[in-house]
């Protein structure tokens, strides 16, 4: 029986290849795209305008336009990493109370 782990590993993998497609990268728009589903608020909240075309560059680790699956999973560790420690000290919060 797959472990809550498994899941979450194969929805990483199907949710990346959902939106590369065959060519088995994301491009731009592609990321656009998924942040836009899978994140919902994430792009429209951020500040700066620019923030897809940064989070984009950092991503295309070969400058070739194209974002692989070890990058996309490189973003998504670092936003759960930001969520955990927000999680993190929200509880501490609510510990106190």
């Amino acid at each position: 029986m797959p472990s809550q782990m498994d899941h979450a590993m194969e929805t990483l993998m199907l949710t990346f290849h959902k939106f590369a497609g065959d060519k088995g990268y994301l491009t731009k728009e592609d990321l656009r795209v998924l942040m836009q589903k899978e994140f919902p608020g994430f792009l429209e909240n951020q500040k700066d305008p620019l923030a897809l075309d940064k989070i984009t560059k950092d991503l295309d680790q070969c400058q070739d336009g194209k974002v692989s699956f070890k990058s996309f999973f490189s973003l998504i560790a670092g936003l759960t990493i930001v969520c955990n420690n927000y999680f993190v000290v929200h509880m501490k919060q609510k510990s106190k109370k």
